[in-house]
């Protein structure tokens, strides 16, 4: 089992300056890298891949001053990471699709270098020593697990700010069964989250609420000449706001997934096409509410809870009538569920999240997939919806 852990790091203005100079040389290697596979094959039609490029790189390093102050292994990540983006080009001509090809990178668009654990990053004294860049004080808010193995770590600029992710190796988890009851769980715009006992968790909605001061940075940003230092300030105050909102929608997700998970037994979700669902007339309150995000949570911390997620075919949980089964067709903006064959009345979502909680207690089929939720893909039309069980054994 693998988890990353993210931590904020807070470096002096030095180390700062180190951290910045130790990326940006970092990303000239990446597009000189790429810019000697694009002349090879132009010139010679010859394909380079990483061995004959990291091959290069002792002799480089004697005449180039820069390159021989980083970290070695440091580098053969970058270079891998090349490798992995043309690995990714090429498996996409394969399918079928059409991909860009990988282009240079900006300094706006290169934010991360990869270490080796032990090899130019360990800890020391309770912080993060870098290797020519010092040791650099980590807000630990979680301890690292007793258990677990670390295998590299990662250095990510998010505009001033600075993180550690590190990634962690653990044993798979063997958690109890949950003692708790089912539920079911409908997401949507108006409310969040609707759960089939009847609570009714709002939707926070942080973009919509920051849209206004969002829009005047940005009406501002619009008016200076690109590239200033006025337009370099308020660009940072653009992406600050974002990265607020971000923070907020995450640090939700995080919260209500844990409690779900650590509250109910077999939780109920809807196999939602989220990413069609973002290219919609919805697309901004989509990605306001975070579906995504906190689905993707929720399914890996059922793991350490001992609860299973199921995913069931979505259609019709909206129109029919949880209590005798009729089908009842409501237009989006009707709230209330009325029932005119037994009586029922409660609210939309609550009465979705009972039909929803209703599939995932069926008997699941023999063979049962786990499926990514964070990158599932559409089923054919020859191809129904199956009942998708997230679990552990």
């Amino acid at each position: 089992m693998n988890r990353n852990y993210a931590y904020r790091l807070y470096p002096n203005r030095r180390q700062a300056q180190l951290l910045d100079r130790v990326l940006e040389i970092h990303r000239q290697l990446y597009n000189a890298a790429l810019q000697e596979r694009r002349d090879a094959w132009r010139m010679c039609r010859v394909s380079l891949n990483y061995c004959a490029q990291a091959n290069q790189l002792k002799a480089i390093r004697q005449f180039d001053q820069d390159s021989a102050w980083l970290n070695y292994s440091s580098i053969q990540q970058t270079l891998r990471r090349l490798d992995k983006a043309f690995a990714a080009f090429f498996r996409r001509i394969r399918a079928g699709d059409q991909p860009g090809y990988p282009r240079f990178k900006s300094k706006r668009r290169f934010n991360s270098v990869q270490y080796r654990w032990g090899d130019g990053i360990r800890l020391k004294a309770n912080r993060l020593h870098i290797q020519n860049v010092g040791t650099v004080k980590v807000k630990w808010h979680r301890p690292l697990p007793e258990n677990a193995t670390i295998k590299c770590a990662y250095l990510k600029r998010d505009g001033a700010h600075w993180h550690a992710i590190i990634a962690l190796e653990l044993p798979d988890a063997t958690s109890a069964p949950h003692p708790g009851p089912a539920v079911g769980l409908d997401v949507g715009l108006y409310s969040m989250v609707a759960l089939s006992d009847g609570t009714v968790i709002e939707n926070p909605r942080h973009f919509h609420i920051a849209e206004t001061k969002l829009a005047d940075a940005q009406r501002i940003l619009s008016r200076r000449v690109k590239f200033s230092g006025h337009w370099h300030k308020q660009a940072a105050l653009v992406a600050s706001l974002h990265r607020k909102i971000a923070n907020q929608r995450r640090d939700f997700a995080h919260k209500l997934s844990r409690r779900l998970a650590a509250t109910y037994a077999l939780i109920g979700v809807e196999d939602l096409n989220i990413m069609a669902l973002a290219r919609s007339p919805l697309a901004k309150s989509v990605h306001d509410a975070g579906w995504s995000q906190l689905l993707s949570l929720l399914a890996y911390k059922v793991e350490n809870t001992g609860s299973q997620l199921v995913a069931v075919d979505p259609r019709h949980t909206s129109q029919r009538c949880s209590e005798c089964g009729a089908h009842v067709q409501k237009e989006l903006s009707i709230r209330v569920h009325v029932c005119s064959d037994c009586g029922l009345t409660l609210d939309r979502d609550v009465n979705a999240a009972r039909n929803i909680l209703a599939l995932a207690l069926l008997p699941a089929p023999v063979a049962q997939a786990q499926v990514n939720l964070t990158a599932r893909t559409e089923p054919s039309a020859f191809e129904p919806r199956s009942r998708r069980v997230y679990a552990t054994e």
